[in-house]
């Protein structure tokens, strides 16, 4: 069929989707946020659209692959679209009229996109096609990862709500998840966050990736933060799982033996006790690595689906997966022998992307606590050669230095039972060694043993989850090929010894575990021996894993070298118990180590004190957070850590000369009293509660300007102040004088842009960090001030044209030229 008469069918369709399109919006336009009903609808016009251009307009069957590839290939165009409803909106065009904007500006696109994805050809699974017939089996491995993924919680229901995942990461996702279903985005700044509400500086939380917001809506409506934390890293950890099997199998590798390293990875050591269990964001980055890699290296794939993978593991915000992408696109270079010009243009497509994430990162270095990018080694978190080849015991509790001790007190170095025994038994002739697997094991065994601090990358160890990646695969291949079984005797010696060397560093790291380094040694030898003899490997193999994590789990429950706050997981309970302090910002001043560690266990603490950003999960605008941002001038000031103000002298500035109290607008003051003792409250405060752990001061008159947050007026007069959302405020004001001065309630992130009657002003800020807004000599007058992350405009077109090129090498001549 002709691309002319293709063309004119797909313009009827896209009325027909149009027509579902309005039809949904519209009914739910009354009842739902705008945004939300957009992406509802959307998906809904994506369904039939699918269909009908199966049946209509490419004359192609509906079938799995394609089912899965479309939905995938628009949601680039999805989440480009809501853009432009987003921005639409922003500029005053009505919602209702928003998303023909949206569908307007996608609509080139579409047309290549979808003809490339339901026009492609079926590859071969072994092929570096992508195993596309292997769905059945990938959905298996995602079934027993999310099973294997349970174990932990049977021993230890907060396994995944721990340190970091507590103390940051759920409860920002539940008041952004909060925050889209009142019709909020983009997510840039939480000014009730205060020291880490610069989201889009944090990167981390991953604002622009579209399965990150969903997961704040999941996260919300399960309403624990315990069991949405369980939730959404199980997901991740299959998705981890599944992109292992679909990369292993674009080697070559068999079904079986793909399985077995595609469910041994999600559960392998780092992966599992610090990823999965606490650092969040390392996890929803690394997740989509194998995907990306797969896309990447196969011509059968469409580029915008490429694209659209490695945009889902830049956007997640971790800059470790950012790095393992380039290297990514480096060893495809290496190893592949034709044309290359495809893959440099979809890697320049894909770092269109970058600004966009780390762009607020570094305008917001400037003022950060964080502004500098040293290069020094100091030891933490570097692992020794010997602990990254012994990856095999379940048992090893390598001598790391760790947060405050000098050895792990989990196996964050294993990988697998069988990687190390089998090695002597593989044909290693099976491997190409100019291969992009055996680049990235190369590069990553390297950048695992350190430097500790290197610009913005530190704790080597976080490495070590690519190294494995890249082992997998390999090992994949060569199991792959089947086990040598001639010279018996002497491969057999060799696995022996290999044990026995790695039962012996065990025992020199920790003398104490030697008891467990013994059943170790039992349960692998006699593992081997297992899978030596019998002629079901695959079975063998899984079922060592299970057992392994089985007691993994008996003996280290949780990672007890990070923190455990043990804080309290239903949101509605929570949010009962700090109703008190309403919508007003509250100032702590407390230290986390003066809190005694029974009060922990028994969540007693959390009843008076709140640390990281439980804050948001309870609903309340408070000076703590856990940032990895911060900013250092009003850190200076009040000795803000990630626990609130941890010094005493920081309750005495709150009542200095500049009035900081009243600058930040603060309604509520808890003072832990093991830090800081209060017997008389300051002029216009009083005590609201005292108990043998903290006073709580609360402000007698409420603040002036209630809808807004100018905090302090000089030589001027504020008539009205009105905040429309978290990036705009406007004010109304008469009497400015010669140096009239108005300092508002926010911190003054680069991107802050003022005008008085449309005509800039200068904006800077005061001693403490807060903004401060100089009004020109006026008898009255209008002050717009709004924010946005610097150069953002230039990002969002970069990204767009990153979008489009890929649309564009998925367009049928090209992809023709590319062997697709």
């Amino acid at each position: 069929m002709r691309c002319g008469t293709q063309l004119g069918r797909f313009a009827l369709v896209g009325g027909a989707n149009t027509t579902v399109h309005c039809a949904v919006y519209f009914t739910l336009f009354a009842l739902v946020p705008y945004l939300l009903a957009h992406v509802v609808a959307t998906a809904v016009a994506t369904l039939c659209s699918y269909l009908l251009n199966c049946r209509f307009t490419f004359g192609v069957p509906v079938g799995a692959r394609t089912f899965v590839l479309f939905p995938l290939a628009n949601l680039v165009l999805i989440g480009l679209s809501t853009v432009a409803v987003a921005v639409a909106v922003a500029v005053g065009v009505d919602p209702v009229l928003a998303p023909f904007v949206g569908g307007a500006a996608v609509l080139p696109a579409t047309f290549f996109a979808s003809r490339a994805v339901l026009t492609a050809r079926r590859g071969p699974a072994s092929g570096g096609g992508a195993g596309f017939g292997d769905w059945p089996a990938a959905a298996g491995v995602g079934a027993l990862v999310a099973v294997l993924s349970q174990i932990p919680l049977l021993v230890n229901p907060s396994f995944y709500f721990w340190d970091d995942s507590a103390a940051q990461f759920l409860p920002m996702w539940h008041r952004l998840g909060e925050r889209l279903l009142a019709g909020e985005w983009p997510l840039a700044l939480d000014l009730d966050s205060w020291m880490g509400g610069n989201l889009a500086a944090e990167a981390l939380f991953g604002i622009w990736n579209p399965v990150h917001l969903l997961d704040f809506l999941l996260v919300v409506w399960i309403g624990d933060l315990a069991v949405a934390a369980a939730v959404v890293k199980t997901q991740f950890l299959v998705v981890l799982g599944v992109g292992t099997f679909v990369l292993c199998r674009s080697h070559g590798a068999t079904r079986g033996i793909a399985s077995v390293l595609g469910a041994a990875l999600p559960v392998s050591g780092f992966v599992l006790f610090f990823q999965a269990s606490s650092w969040a964001g390392g996890l929803m980055g690394f997740a989509w690595l194998p995907w990306a890699w797969w896309a990447l290296r196969t011509d059968r794939v469409p580029p915008v689906v490429a694209w659209l993978l490695c945009f889902l593991c830049v956007s997640a915000g971790d800059p470790y997966s950012v790095l393992a992408l380039c290297l990514v696109f480096a060893g495809l270079l290496v190893e592949r022998a034709g044309d290359r010009l495809r893959l440099v243009l979809l890697g320049v497509a894909v770092g269109a992307a970058l600004p966009l994430v780390y762009g607020p990162v570094l305008a917001a270095s400037a003022v950060g606590w964080r502004s500098g990018y040293e290069f020094f080694n100091i030891g933490q978190l570097v692992p020794g050669i010997g602990d990254l080849l012994n990856a095999s015991l379940p048992s090893f509790l390598p001598q790391i230095s760790t947060f405050g001790t000098f050895r792990m007190s989990v196996p964050a170095t294993y990988f697998a039972w069988f990687a190390v025994p089998l090695l002597a038994w593989l044909d290693w002739r099976a491997i190409r060694w100019r291969s992009c697997a055996v680049v990235l094991a190369g590069c990553y065994f390297l950048l695992c043993l350190g430097p500790s601090n290197l610009w913005m990358f530190r704790w080597p160890l976080r490495n070590v989850v690519v190294l494995h990646l890249a082992v997998a695969v390999l090992l994949a291949v060569l199991l792959s090929r089947g086990l040598r079984t001639d010279r018996f005797k002497v491969r057999l010696a060799c696995s022996a010894a290999s044990l026995l060397v790695g039962g012996y560093l065990a025992v020199a790291a920790w003398p104490a575990q030697a008891p467990k380094h013994l059943v170790s040694l039992v349960v692998v030898g006699g593992l081997l021996l297992l899978a030596l003899r019998t002629r079901m490997l695959v079975a063998v193999l899984h079922l060592g894993t299970v057992c392994v994590l089985a007691l993994q789990m008996a003996w280290f429950p949780a990672n007890r070298d990070v923190a455990a706050y043990n804080f309290p997981a239903d949101v509605r309970e929570l949010r009962a118990h700090f109703a008190p302090f309403g919508d007003g910002t509250v100032v702590q001043v407390a230290d986390r180590g003066l809190v005694p560690p029974e009060q922990i266990a028994s969540r007693q603490a959390w009843s008076q004190l709140l640390f990281g950003n439980m804050p948001a999960a309870a609903g309340t605008a408070n000076l703590v957070s856990y940032t990895g941002i911060g900013y250092d001038a009003l850190h200076t000031e009040l000795c803000l850590g990630y626990f609130g103000a941890t010094c005493p002298r920081a309750y005495d500035r709150l009542w200095g000369p500049d009035g900081l109290a009243d600058q930040l607008r603060v309604e509520h003051v808890v003072v832990q009293r093991r830090l800081r003792e209060v017997s008389v409250p300051p002029d216009g405060w009083r005590v609201a509660r005292r108990d043998p752990e903290v006073v709580v001061l609360s402000r007698n008159a409420p603040v002036p300007w209630p809808n807004g947050r100018v905090s302090s007026a000089r030589d001027v007069r504020v008539l009205d102040d009105v905040v429309q959302g978290q990036t705009r405020e406007t004010v109304r004001f008469a009497g400015a004088g010669e140096r009239s001065e108005l300092v508002f309630a926010r911190l003054a992130w680069p991107g802050y842009r003022a005008e008085v009657d449309g005509r800039p002003v200068p904006v800077g800020q005061t001693g403490a960090g807060l903004l401060r807004v100089n009004v020109p000599n006026a008898s009255s007058g209008v002050l717009v001030l709004s924010w946005s992350p610097p150069g953002f405009a230039w990002y969002v077109v970069l990204i767009c044209a990153g979008a489009a090129l890929a649309a564009v090498l998925s367009a049928p001549p090209l992809a023709r030229r590319w062997g697709r």
